[in-house]
């Protein structure tokens, strides 16, 4: 049986749910594995020369750009070791890590597959074919422990975090989201004894409070409430926290308190804009007012919510980044929002339904191999400018309190569009203390100095 060794180059911040999840079904064929999480290790010559294969996990954007250099370098250590690909980002790349030597492109739902690699059987796979595969409970005792990753501040506490899925994939079809070409509007459900059983091992290893990856929780709405009172009745003092679509949140209005009494401590929903025709264009499902009702719904429950944005887009204006900030502001959510949050630029990834779009492909006709993007440029010169200073500002006071960053980031907006700005509203209460993870979510084109510093 071959020996394996299994990298992850980042995952957000968190111990990575995909080599946890691959370890257990590769165990489970008899074969011997070995992981390294580059976003906290270092990997070391002796790691790659042991092995016969090597996975990459690829989750997200940045973390395929942080296999770049790594995937060469293991092919220099260890020429003769078969290479695989495996997670959301696999699929939609596989001609460019064809390209780059990786022998085998596996998909978002892997294990299956990489059990068949490891024992000789069908190693392709159709980027079009979501298999259904056999859960197991995640294998973390290889990884670095959870207290090493990044932590939940919350009322001047700090909680070490786990992380899990109770579903994948999404009902869902926005045009820029990276899931929709691989899942084309499928999900899984994970059975709920599974979720407990890795929370359970992640509870034992120092975790107080969990995050669900689900792309969207409310997915399924009856098996997610099944799987908050099951965590909630064997873990009261656990907190967690979700990602929800806006249009869930309305639709299952009723179900939010009962999120707020088994523990959650804020909802995390891809807002992406407040302009009703680039939402249109996203095909996100939702407007500016129910967005609003959103806010109002939540905060009725005792829930936080931590909106999400592509705040720069081929049909941003000045004016309407301006009325982004104006809204955040006015609905009282300047403490909920990330101020990475307001320099995401939107992604063009490969197989995008973005794509679909004629003022795009006009925009960004040609595949950069180097971004693994479409790269475009906004049609007036100033927005570009105005995306490089908010992510200057964002990168640069990193460490600073919210509203600080958030503040410098509305008078350079306001100033950049020669708008006078509004009066600032009054602060609103929020629905309780304010939640946030130590590294916040996001994916961004270009990877960060420090991630690189790691590979």
């Amino acid at each position: 049986m071959p020996s394996v060794l299994l990298i992850s180059t980042y995952d957000l911040g968190r111990q990575p749910f995909g080599l946890a999840s691959a370890t257990a079904a590769l165990r489970a064929a008899g074969a011997e594995v070995a992981c390294a999480d580059l976003s906290r290790d270092r990997l070391t010559p002796e790691q790659v020369e042991a092995a016969d294969i090597v996975g990459f996990f690829l989750p997200m954007h940045t973390a395929t750009r942080l296999a770049v250099p790594v995937i060469a370098r293991v092919r220099e250590l260890n020429p003769t070791a078969r290479l695989c690909a495996f997670g959301l980002y696999a699929p939609i790349n596989i001609g460019w890590l064809r390209e780059r030597g990786v022998d085998h492109v596996l998909g978002a739902e892997f294990e299956d597959d990489l059990q068949r690699l490891v024992t000789g059987g069908a190693s392709e796979v159709d980027p079009t074919v979501v298999p259904r595969v056999t859960f197991r409970v995640p294998a973390r005792d290889g990884l670095p422990v959870l207290a090493r990753y990044a932590t939940l501040r919350i009322d001047g506490e700090t909680k070490v975090v786990g992380y899990t899925e109770a579903s994948r994939g999404c009902k869902h079809t926005c045009r820029h989201c990276p899931i929709v070409p691989v899942y084309d509007g499928r999900f899984r459900v994970v059975p709920v004894d599974l979720v407990l059983s890795d929370v359970r091992t992640q509870v034992a290893s120092g975790a107080r409070h969990i995050t669900f990856g689900d792309p969207d929780f409310f997915n399924g709405i009856r098996h997610a409430m099944a799987v908050v009172h099951a965590l909630h009745a064997e873990f009261p003092d656990l907190s967690y926290d979700v990602t929800i679509k806006i249009e869930h949140l309305l639709n299952h209005a009723d179900r939010l308190p009962e999120l707020t009494a088994t523990g959650c401590a804020f909802v995390t929903s891809a807002v992406e804009a407040v302009d009703d025709g680039i939402l249109e264009r996203l095909a996100k499902g939702h407007t500016l007012r129910d967005f609003e009702t959103a806010v109002a719904r939540c905060r009725e429950a005792g829930l936080s919510l931590a909106p999400t944005f592509v705040a720069f887009t081929p049909w941003t204006t000045m004016e309407g980044y301006c009325a982004l900030l104006q809204t955040i502001d006015r609905l009282g959510l300047v403490d909920q929002v990330a101020p990475i949050q307001l320099a995401i630029r939107l992604l063009v990834t490969a197989g995008s339904r973005l794509l679909d779009l004629p003022d795009i492909v006009g925009l960004a006709p040609v595949f950069d191999a180097e971004t693994m993007t479409y790269p475009w440029r906004h049609p007036d010169p100033a927005v570009d400018r105005l995306h490089a200073d908010v992510a200057r500002i964002a990168g640069d006071r990193g460490s600073d309190s919210r509203r600080e960053t958030f503040d410098e980031i509305w008078r350079a907006a306001h100033q950049a569009a020669s708008l006078v700005p509004p009066a600032r509203a009054l602060s609103i209460a929020s629905a309780g203390p304010i939640a946030y993870m130590s590294e916040p979510w996001y994916c961004c084109a270009e990877p960060t100095p420090a991630q690189e510093a790691l590979i």
